[in-house]
């Protein structure tokens, strides 16, 4: 019953991981990797080079391994604590009784029902240089057009937008779903107890969360630190470089001028082991806290 997924896994997820294991102990470029020409068939030269690759990385010979991972950092924190602060506040308003309440709930998904590439276009476009809705606000009171996408930082500060906007309704549904499985006898006594509003959210709040809270921070760092489809369809190539982070980077060094296979490999494996190490540490602090 189980040999379906086993091979589907095999096929989509093991396979393609063994072999750019493979690809990383080798020197494997466009260069060297077997091709066809016409009728005559080129046989690959490419040869085993050991942990060369993983040197060249972890050692920072290549120059850009640690400016990548610096900004990989910044973006993925910035991005799920933005989101999450904003999620949480939002759950909260929202599991309280008010009008209109599940269209509120409805129109705060919306963003995570749209496809990403729909939503990540909408945003290019209103931050167009020319045509932008965001250009028009800032024209209304008098000050001149910006150019949102053409600068590094200003490029920083537009992808973590769009993320925080894409992420936000899945942050809100699980800690709304969090805040519903709280009884509401430990507010009520807590009320009775003479605490405040702040001191229920901090005292009862936040601890029933804990366990919500662990599993989306967790989720959502490993997504965000892989999030290439943001990044890469609302900036395309109009980037200096600054912007990549290192999935980014990989899939340019694989498939941007002369592709070197091996060398995205190498990084791509290199990403693997920082998020199964960021996994294995984050897990276990969890339940040194719990017990």
């Amino acid at each position: 019953m189980v040999a379906p997924v086993v091979i589907v896994l095999g096929v989509l997820v093991l396979y393609p991981l063994g072999y750019g294991v493979y690809l990383s102990f080798t020197n494997a470029t466009a260069q060297n990797v077997a091709t066809d020409i016409g009728p005559v068939h080129v046989p690959a030269s490419y040869h085993f080079v050991g942990l060369h690759n993983y040197w060249q990385i972890i050692s920072g010979q290549d120059g850009d391994f640690y400016p990548r991972l610096e900004w990989t950092v910044i973006w993925t924190v910035a991005c799920v604590g933005i989101t999450y602060s904003i999620g949480l506040g939002m759950a909260v308003l929202l599991n309280r009784p008010m009008r209109f309440r599940l269209l509120y709930r409805l129109a705060l998904i919306l963003p995570w029902a749209v496809p990403a590439f729909v939503g990540v276009f909408a945003w290019r476009l209103m931050f167009n240089s020319q045509y932008g809705v965001f250009n028009d606000v800032i024209n209304v009171v008098g000050l001149p057009s910006q150019d949102w996408l053409g600068t590094p930082f200003a490029q920083k500060v537009a992808v973590i937008i769009v993320n925080v906007w894409c992420g936000v309704p899945f942050m809100m549904v699980a800690i709304l779903g969090g805040l519903q499985s709280i009884p509401g006898e430990l507010y009520e006594a807590a009320e009775m107890d003479g605490a405040s509003p702040f001191q229920r959210f901090t005292n009862v709040t936040v601890p029933g969360l804990r366990p919500v809270t662990s599993t989306v921070i967790l989720l959502s760092t490993v997504w965000t630190f892989n999030m290439f489809p943001i990044i890469y369809l609302l900036l395309g190539s109009n980037t200096s470089g600054d912007t990549d982070i290192l999935v980014t980077f990989a899939y340019e060094k694989a498939f941007v001028g002369i592709s070197d296979y091996a060398g995205a490999a190498s990084y791509g494996i290199v990403i693997l082991l920082i998020l199964v190490a960021f996994s294995t540490f984050y897990r276990s602090r969890i339940k040194t806290e719990q017990s």
